[in-house]
């Protein structure tokens, strides 16, 4: 579901098991179906001008960026575990914080990453500039990230729950 640390990914058993799926779909099926498409590309004749080459070359380029980065998320995925509901900011938890101690200006988002994001809830990741201001912080505190503009800005953390989307 989200990143613990700046390599480990924490991840519900049912989100490891669609992206495992997925990697041994784009291992097996796909690889095999582009390939084919390649093979077939291949005998039309002079490839420099072959746009149904190219474009299964594209492809699958494309689906082995894929494949590593699955490869590389799950490896280093933890699974199972939610955060603890001790108040304090951290991956895979709804967090709450208003701007500028201002009550009435408040964001609520899932902290979390991308492979997790949802339609139901904001997500951002730990590693977002607000992310890595507000990781670590409990109900209550203050916390400072660094806008696109080389600004600072606060935020008040108001609230802190794990996510159990």
């Amino acid at each position: 579901m989200t990143q613990t640390s700046e390599n480990v990914t924490w991840l519900t058993q049912e989100a490891y098991n669609k992206l495992k799926a997925e990697l041994e779909h784009l291992t097996g099926p796909a690889r095999a179906e582009i390939s084919a498409k390649i093979a077939a590309a291949r005998e039309e004749g002079d490839l420099r001008e072959n746009g149904g080459y190219h474009a299964a070359k594209e492809e699958q380029g494309k689906q082995e960026l894929r494949v590593r980065q699955l490869t590389q998320l799950l490896e280093n995925a933890k699974v199972g575990e939610a955060p603890a509901a001790d108040g304090a900011v951290a991956p895979g938890m709804v967090v709450t914080i208003a701007f500028d101690g201002d009550e009435d200006d408040t964001l609520t988002f899932l902290l979390a990453s991308r492979e997790y994001a949802s339609s139901d809830i904001e997500t951002y990741s730990p590693q977002s500039p607000l992310g890595t201001g507000v990781i670590g912080h409990k109900v209550g505190e203050d916390a400072e990230y660094e806008l696109p503009n080389g600004k600072k800005a606060l935020v008040k953390i108001l609230k802190a729950e794990p996510y159990d989307g």
